[in-house]
């Protein structure tokens, strides 16, 4: 079974609301503001520094949703997930870089924006997302995927990355 365009398009709304929507309302909310008011060159370079930690963020969202099509088999989506374990790329180096490259987008928007309620959702999501983890999506993991995601949890951090690449090898 092949993912759809439109699997792969629903499966993009939470992300999209989550670094994209709801940030803008808070901004709305709050008096849209760029920096931190240090006046410059200091706000240009933390609005520089919190479009740096973006860029690398939406990179790294867009390589792991890239990873779950191609290699996975799947979407982001639970209604379609993944029939193979990918344990490629950046997954290598640590479980969960999807949510760290969304982790990372929240954290430059807070920096880029001079935004302690961004940071605030930056950590509620983090919080969310741990949580979900360890209850339901690891074990979900390993009813789908047996003893293979046993030995790639216990070779692959959580939220960690490793410095060198697990190559599958190491037990």
């Amino acid at each position: 079974m092949k993912t759809s365009t439109l699997d792969l398009l629903r499966s993009l709304i939470l992300p999209f609301t989550v670094l994209l929507i709801i940030p803008a309302a808070i901004l709305r909310l709050s008096g849209f503001r760029i920096g931190w008011g240090l006046g410059l060159p200091w706000d240009g370079v933390v609005v520089m520094l919190g479009a740096v930690i973006i860029g690398n963020g939406l990179y790294f969202l867009a390589t792991c949703i890239r990873l779950f099509m191609y290699i996975g088999k799947g979407t982001l989506a639970p209604w379609s997930p993944t029939r193979k374990l990918v344990i490629v790329g950046p997954y290598q180096h640590v479980r969960n870089p999807m949510i760290s490259g969304a982790l990372a987008v929240l954290l430059g928007e807070s920096i880029a924006f001079g935004s302690i309620e961004i940071f605030a959702c930056f950590l509620l999501f983090f919080g969310i997302n741990h949580v979900y983890f360890i209850t339901s999506e690891e074990p979900g993991l390993y009813k789908r995927f047996g003893d293979e995601y046993l030995v790639y949890k216990k070779n692959v951090p959580r939220w960690m990355p490793r410095l060198t690449p697990w190559s599958g090898s190491d037990s």
